[in-house]
């Protein structure tokens, strides 16, 4: 097999990696003995062992503590994350309710409820399968784990891409949590807490929980308008857990939890790119929307899981029982638009002409009996030798029903109900084996069966694809790393490993046929250098990375209909760097750098799009059938540059209290909304800070706060409609606010 090369971006994350140890070497050498402050151990899981990062052969990034809080305190939804560690994007087109991930630039664009995505959110151990599921929100977590590249040996299910790892602060027997409560911007609130419960014996408990609103701010332009205002929400989440141990070698952690969202889809803004660039009209006004159709959201969500832990002397067996069920509604106004002819004292906003919308489009999207099912068994050794190992079965059990209408087309023709199954079981296993001490080798096997079922229940759509379909995919994928340690301080490691994504199948429709894509597969080998140096006072990683995708899996969307088409490219490649670093230059100063580069193509020359139905200008030669060729165009959404920083710098009190301030910045470059290219449907590169001044005392028991997000206030459209209007969707507005917090 040949790997894909670009000399000049892989060369030049070569020598990144190449001159960080000698780097960290000479930082070690010329540093002065360390003061008081060190930096923590950072312990993570990425590998379903704890395990010291620096000892981990794979590209993580992690957020916690503060850090993770800070990002959070502007009340968005996980979309927060994106960018705030190095090759991560995320973005949405349902708002709260429905993330989509790219690690590396490599994602899935599609809007279906039964979309699937190579990139895994792994919540407390649990597989969040379906998109929706995605979106549960980030409160009371000990930590997030980024893990790039393929993950298809230890976790369930699409991980060709990488893992999002949610990890929940656990119970414990010490009485203690905290409440933090702030007010800011758009009568925006959020109120969040954990406490652990006193249940004596040998039982713990733990309850977190978070709401958070704001207010509609977004205001109707249109007289009488159905949706008089819009972008406020109510969301509202809980997680219980129960831990039972009554010994060290036998405990059951029982975990529910819900979520209740009440609140706005993502608003569509039609006619708000100028055309023939990608610039906002002129006088774009945020807080004003022109739309004649409704606008609303609603979602339950509720699962439990129990894991159970038994040391049975040389190994201990892990089960992990889990159910989610969730129920979502969003209505919108996709065209983003409205019928101009509403009388002679209506005023058209200055950038809008009769004729912008080419076709009304309002439709809502549900799930209805929805259920996943999942169980795995992990047996995992516990000889302190050389060799390790870890080994199981997963199972995973999922159905529902999509109910999508289009009030545009009347009833019952204007409902679609459309049914699927996806039954999968996987045989997994990996082994750790240490040559020498400072040598060690590991590798992993498994083999995944993976079987979809999709039928059209009820509702006029477009048959000549047939209204039912069935796939039935295996695989067996693997991945061998290495790690050598160049001193206490260094370690290089090198990683080559497979991933898989089943089959996808899109229904018909009233706008077009239905559509499947193959099963996907990636290899992808990365190196790189950790090393904790300078009396711990900076932490650095660095890797390197090539990645060749086979019959990658892509969502054709747009033309001059509401089409979203499955499809396959035959070949599609990504290289580039990842850089983090930490740093504590004195006990006061803390920095954080993160960065990456991502050079991605789509490699198969039989691939062609057509213009987009909004008139936008493509960027190419069309040839004789008026179609523009893929080849070579970066993946959607897949920013070449990510870079990010954070810095808190503190004034310590005599009395154990401290004033700080925190900033954290975070960067990327230009993206293609779609596969084709086109002017319009370039996101501009987008930079975006925040701040935070406050004040704690009692030796950190409680902290007041003022803080800004997006404090440059700046507005960018960062999604896009292609069918209709020119039609944009943009970033979170400025928002501002004060926060307290209290330890007990």
């Amino acid at each position: 097999m040949q790997h894909p090369r670009k000399p000049q971006a892989l060369n030049l994350a070569i020598g990144l990696a190449l001159t960080a140890w000698p780097l960290s070497a000479a930082l070690a050498q010329e540093a002065k003995p360390a003061e008081k402050n060190q930096l923590e151990t950072v312990v993570i899981t990425a590998e379903r062992r704890v395990e010291n990062i620096k000892d981990v052969p794979n590209a993580v990034s992690t957020l916690s503590g503060e850090k993770l809080e800070v990002l959070a305190s502007g009340g968005e939804d996980l979309r927060f994350l994106s960018g705030r560690v190095p090759s991560l994007n995320i973005e949405s087109s349902y708002g709260r309710a429905f993330p989509r991930f790219y690690i590396r630039g490599y994602g899935n664009t599609d809007f279906r409820l039964n979309a699937s995505q190579p990139v895994s959110l792994i919540y407390d151990d649990v597989v969040q399968e379906n998109p929706i599921l995605k979106g549960f929100p980030v409160f009371d977590l000990r930590a997030v784990e980024v893990v790039a590249g393929p993950q298809g040996t230890l976790f369930g299910r699409n991980t060709p891409a990488g893992v999002v790892k949610f990890d929940s602060v656990l119970p414990s027997k010490k009485q203690d949590g905290y409440l933090s409560a702030s007010y800011g911007s758009h009568g925006s609130t959020s109120v969040e807490g954990a406490f652990n419960l006193p249940l004596g014996g040998d039982w713990a408990a733990r309850i977190s929980a978070q709401v958070q609103h704001r207010d509609n701010w977004v205001k109707n332009q249109v007289p009488n308008a159905v949706t008089p205002e819009t972008e406020g929400f109510d969301d509202r989440a809980v997680r219980i857990q129960a831990l039972y141990a009554p010994s060290k070698d036998f405990s059951v952690l029982f975990n529910i939890h819900n979520r209740e969202l009440d609140g706005s889809p993502r608003m569509f803004r039609a006619s708000i790119i100028k055309p023939g660039t990608n610039e906002l009209v002129d006088g774009f006004d945020p807080a004003k929307m022109y739309i004649d159709g409704k606008n609303e959201q609603r979602l339950h969500a509720t699962g439990g899981s129990i894991k159970l832990k038994l040391n049975l002397g040389d190994v201990t067996l892990h089960s992990i029982s889990a159910i989610e069920t969730v129920q979502p509604f969003s209505r919108a106004d996709v065209d983003g638009g409205y019928n101009v002819h509403l009388g002679p004292n209506f005023q058209l906003p200055p950038y809008a002409k009769e004729g912008d919308v080419f076709f009304p489009v309002e439709t809502s999207d549900a799930l209805t009996d929805h259920r996943q099912l999942t169980q795995e068994f992990r047996l995992e050794s516990n000889g302190r030798g050389p060799l390790r190992w870890q080994g199981g079965v997963y199972l995973f059990d999922e159905r529902y029903t999509m109910d999508q209408i289009d009030y545009f087309v009347p009833l019952p023709d204007g409902r679609v109900l459309t049914s699927q199954t996806n039954r999968a079981y996987a045989v997994f296993g990996s082994v750790n084996y240490d040559v020498t001490a400072d040598f060690k080798l590991r590798a992993g096997l498994r083999y995944t069966q993976d079987k979809k079922s999709l039928a059209i229940l009820a509702g006029a759509v477009n048959a000549t694809a047939g209204t039912s379909a069935k796939t039935d995919d295996n695989k067996v994928n693997w991945d061998l790393s290495g790690t050598y340690a160049l001193d206490k301080q260094t370690n290089l490691y090198a990683r080559a490993a497979t991933g898989f994504r089943a089959a996808s199948i899109y229904p018909a429709s009233a706008f077009g046929p239905q559509s499947q894509a193959r099963p996907e597969n990636v290899l992808s080998m990365e190196f790189g250098v950790k090393s904790d140096f300078w009396e711990r006072r900076a932490r650095l990683s660095a890797s390197a990375f090539s990645y060749r995708v086979k019959d990658q899996q892509l969502t054709a969307v747009g033309s001059t209909s509401n089409t979203n088409t499955l499809l396959n490219a035959s070949k599609a490649t990504g290289q580039g760097f990842e850089v983090n670093l930490d740093l504590l230059p004195t006990d006061q100063l803390m920095l954080t750098l993160g960065a990456s580069y991502n050079d991605t193509k789509l490699k198969d020359a039989s691939l062609y799009d057509v213009r987009a139905g909004s008139g936008a200008v493509p960027i190419g030669t069309a040839d004789s059938q008026g179609r523009y060729s893929l080849y070579n165009n970066p993946m959607p959404n897949a920013p070449k540059w990510i870079a990010n920083v954070t810095a808190r710098y503190s004034i310590p009190m005599s009395d154990g209290s401290e004033y700080f301030v925190y900033t954290d910045w975070a960067y990327r470059s230009k993206i293609n909304f779609f596969l084709m290219r086109s002017v319009e449907f370039v996101g501009k590169p987008l930079l975006e800070g925040g701040l935070r001044v406050g004040y704690n005392w009692d030796n950190g028991k409680y902290e007041v706060a003022a803080f800004g997000r997006n404090i440059t206030n700046k507005v960018v459209v960062n999604g896009a409609i292609a069918f209709n209007n020119l039609t944009g969707f943009i970033n979170e507005p400025r928002s501002y606010g004060v926060q307290f917090k209290a330890l007990f």
